[in-house]
């Protein structure tokens, strides 16, 4: 049941939002369905489809609840809604697959504030904690909690329709849906383990994303997460330990996936427009190409940053930049840019930015600066991987 609620509860929730119409009666026939499940799977055995079980449970508890409600009190406007959703059980059939792509959409309509859109989704499509997401906005969790309250009460009060917009409304969503599917990969990614599922949740959004709107930047974003998910077999040793770029097993990476990502990535060529996750997805390639860390080519991902940071400027592609451009011009370069960017108070809260810092400084054989980089970056870590990496440069700087 655990396996299950980790693996599923995301789309169980996208699934009972469209059935009942309510993000909060949603969360509660979430917790309703699982509840019933404890009671029912250890006497009659695990279901063949547990979710499809777990939404027609949520949906009838949640029925009933609102019919016995609706006796007590007789509310005109509660016996309307039971009447409406009852019609809709009736009239429309459980489409779970498409489900979770119609809540992304909900989630970013034109009419909520643009700092809550994605915030908004990530909580309630993703699951993800307020403290999640504040790492991810590198901001803080009482920032995003205030921001979900006010787009989930503009939600109710302006009755936004709970579907995929027609054609003509895609572009105005767009921008925000892509950072949706962007920011759960990442939480996913930087997490791994059991939250690889988030990974696989943001592949499949993509494509689905792709088969509704083939636009340059939905290929790119594509493009990037095949890519980058082609190598998650390499990223941790069988001890969870993180396993750098340069010393992955290059023949383990999924090929068929860097594959598919090249040809997306000649449809951009060929379309003559190129955005952000363009620019990151061919960042990306460069890296799969290489067949060794050596060969890497450093200056053309130096440049595709420098184009990235023209198109959308961000601390967090500056780091990255800073890397690339240390590997060009040398460590003194990049660490001076990394030194520049500890100046913003984001940056100051976001663990890599000292990781970053203390692995330039060791190189250059600057070992106590190193070493009070990494233990800050080892206080503001969140993920035990990471945590356990630092403290493996710590050990062998000492």
């Amino acid at each position: 049941m655990e396996a299950t609620y980790r693996q599923s509860a995301p789309r169980i929730r996208a699934a009972l939002v469209r059935l009942l119409g309510s993000f909060d009666l949603a969360e509660e026939a979430l917790h309703d369905a699982f509840l019933q499940a404890a009671i029912d799977w250890p006497v009659k055995g695990y279901p063949h489809n547990p979710v499809t079980w777990l939404i027609s449970a949520g949906r009838f508890r949640t029925i009933d609840r609102l019919r016995r409600r609706a006796l007590i009190d007789r509310q005109r406007d509660d016996l309307a809604y039971l009447a409406a959703i009852e019609q809709a059980q009736e009239e429309e059939p459980v489409a779970i697959e498409d489900d979770m792509l119609r809540l992304v959409f909900t989630c970013c309509h034109p009419a909520l504030p643009a700092e809550a859109r994605i915030a908004m989704a990530l909580r309630e499509v993703c699951g993800l904690t307020t403290e999640e997401i504040s790492r991810a906005f590198l901001t803080l969790p009482s920032t995003i909690a205030q921001r979900i309250v006010r787009a989930k009460a503009r939600i109710r009060t302006q009755r936004i329709a709970y579907v995929v917009p027609d054609r003509q409304e895609l572009p105005q969503r767009l921008e925000a849906v892509l950072g949706v599917i962007y920011l759960l990969f990442n939480e996913g990614h930087a997490r791994a383990g059991a939250a690889e599922r988030l990974s696989e949740e943001a592949l499949h959004l993509a494509r689905l994303l792709v088969d509704l709107l083939p636009d340059p930047e939905c290929l790119g974003l594509l493009a990037l997460i095949l890519i980058q998910h082609s190598r998650s077999r390499t990223r941790l040793d069988p001890d969870g330990h993180i396993v750098l770029l340069a010393d992955q097993d290059r023949s383990l990476w999924d090929r068929a996936m860097i594959a598919e990502a090249e040809v997306l990535l000649e449809r951009i060529r060929q379309s003559g427009e190129i955005g952000v996750y363009g620019l990151q997805a061919a960042i990306a390639a460069c890296h799969a190409r290489a067949a060794t860390m050596a060969e890497t080519d450093w200056p053309r991902i130096l440049h595709l940053y420098d184009l990235l940071q023209q198109a959308a400027p961000s601390p967090v592609v500056a780091l990255n930049r800073a890397v690339a451009l240390a590997e060009v011009e040398g460590e003194k370069a990049g660490l001076a840019e990394v030194e520049r960017l500890l100046g913003d108070p984001a940056m100051q809260r976001y663990h890599a930015t000292y990781s970053v810092a203390a692995d330039l400084q060791r190189r250059l054989g600057r070992v106590e600066d190193a070493r009070a980089n990494y233990r800050t970056a080892r206080a503001l870590a969140s993920q035990q991987h990471e945590i356990r990496f630092i403290e493996a440069r710590l050990n062998a700087l000492a």
